[in-house]
């Protein structure tokens, strides 16, 4: 057993804690507290004494909604004004690369997993069309989610099409840290009635997450409110329109929550373009808004509103996105965004949504997100200018990875 002391150790679940310690053994918190007896949460009898110095210990982040397949596009789809444009981008780099368990992809995919821990992360929400990433997760020290996502706007048979993506994930062997569900793009790419069977097959299990990309950009308002827009001519273009679907009408939230989709394990990635309406419609079904803000700026998504997602009550959590998107796959960078954006909302507010609301999103409540007696020792050290200062102010002004270490 290790009793480790820092200048601050941040729980989550509580406030900073001034000159506090945390014991680890064989993987496992088993107690933290401040200086004294008294102070003690758990029972640490006996541990090696490790002094940190002046850094703040926290839990390992978690990244809730990334594309850790697509790694290999760093640096080569441009910046768009129009989210379509960007899509185009996305479309026509990756027809160039048909292979997706080719070797460029494949070293893509590790040094993405690798710069996702050297930067913080200990849990990933990992969307992937091609289970590519599977096998590379279950190797390496991360834990997570990989979403298998379906996009099907015309589909003869739904169940059929959903029946063999279970059989493809079915096939997989999932780790202790490494588990696999189902996604749906988003409404302008799956079928009402594919939704609907995605749906069905993920509520066989009552603890496993589903994702869906949700009110990402003004295209996509458009088209579900009237059908037409610039989704509409892609997906004649390329194929996939199908004449016998009718528009819903109101917005993605509302078509989402009449269908039944929308439920406490349900997670909606961007929400740039949601309502005051469309979230309380989150709140009140539990579902989590996951911000990937400077995504969103590089698509021409917009801006999110992360101020009105707070006020909402319903669940944040933290992506970066793909890196054919973001600049790196730095939780903490994403943390400083969010924070120009929403000046108003605390940085422990922020802090947590990056760590527990992240976990419990994903299913990981019981082993990451706070720092508890029983949970993973998957801590993070950062370190910190001085120890006389608002270290979660700190934490979400940009922390960069030369300042962050794992303590075991």
């Amino acid at each position: 057993m290790i009793r480790y002391h820092a200048a601050w150790m941040l729980p989550i679940a509580e406030p900073p804690i001034r000159d506090g310690w945390c014991a680890v053994d064989r993987g496992r918190s088993v107690a933290y507290g401040s200086p004294g007896p008294a102070g003690r949460r758990g029972f640490s009898d006996g541990a090696r004494e490790v002094d940190l110095g002046d850094v703040v210990v926290l839990p390992g982040l978690v990244n809730a909604h990334t594309h850790l397949e697509l790694s290999y596009l760093r640096d080569e789809v441009a910046p768009a004004s129009q989210f379509v444009t960007w899509i185009r981008g996305v479309i026509a780099a990756r027809r160039q690369r048909p292979d997706a368990a080719s070797a460029e992809i494949l070293d893509a995919v590790g040094f993405a997993i690798a710069e996702s821990a050297a930067c913080g992360t200990a849990v990933v929400g990992d969307i992937s069309n091609t289970l590519v990433t599977f096998g590379p997760l279950t190797r390496s020290p991360l834990a997570g989610v990989v979403f298998y996502e379906l996009i099907r706007f015309r589909a003869a048979d739904p169940e059929a099409l959903v029946d063999q993506a279970l059989q493809t994930i079915g096939a997989l062997e999932p780790t202790e840290r490494v588990r696999v569900s189902l996604a749906a793009h988003a409404p302008y790419s799956v079928a009402p009635l594919v939704l609907r069977a995605i749906r069905r097959a993920v509520d066989r299990d009552p603890f496993a997450p589903c994702s869906i990309h949700l009110s990402e950009s003004t295209e996509e308002v458009e088209f579900i409110r009237n059908g037409g827009g610039s989704w509409r001519a892609l997906l004649e273009e390329i194929g996939s329109w199908d004449p016998a679907w009718v528009p819903p009408g109101g917005t993605p939230v509302e078509f989402l929550d009449a269908s039944g989709f929308l439920k406490g394990r349900t997670i909606a990635v961007h929400g740039v373009q949601m309502t005051p309406s469309d979230l309380e419609r989150l709140a009140a079904r539990g579902t989590t808004v996951v911000a990937c803000p400077r995504s969103n700026g590089h698509t021409g998504a917009g801006a999110p509103p992360i101020e009105e997602f707070y006020a909402s009550g319903a669940p944040v959590a933290v992506g970066t996105d793909s890196l054919a998107s973001a600049p790196d796959l730095n939780v903490f960078a994403e943390l400083a965004t969010m924070r120009a954006l929403a000046p108003t909302v605390p940085a422990a507010s922020l802090l947590e949504s990056a760590t527990r609301q992240g976990a419990r999103a994903l299913g990981f409540e019981a082993d990451f997100g706070t720092i508890e007696p029983g949970k993973s020792s998957r801590l993070l050290a950062v370190a910190l200018p001085s120890s006389a200062i608002d270290v979660e102010e700190y934490l979400v002004s940009g922390i960069v990875p030369e300042q962050i270490r794992w303590i075991e």
